[in-house]
């Protein structure tokens, strides 16, 4: 468990650019980058464990997936090979 210090959480970190449409900004979680978005979907600030938390809950779905309906999982590379 970790502290939760309101100033840290407001702000998150400065992204690192994936692609041209993808940014990072934690480990292993990805976005669309916002400014592309800002068009049609308005854009909400949240905290920054709320982001983690939901990249957590989305990993924890799909485990729970896979372990009740998965016979076998695909790389997204054998899925394009098809």
């Amino acid at each position: 468990m970790s502290a939760f210090r309101y100033g840290e959480q407001r702000r998150p970190p400065p992204p690192t650019r994936v692609t041209d449409v993808a940014i990072t900004r934690f480990e292993h979680i990805y976005e669309v980058d916002p400014r592309l978005m800002t068009e049609h979907v308005r854009q909400q600030a949240f905290p920054n464990w709320d982001t983690q938390r939901i990249a957590r809950s989305r990993l924890d779905h799909l485990d729970w997936m896979h372990r009740h309906f998965a016979g076998k999982v695909l790389s997204a590379g054998e899925l394009l090979s098809d």
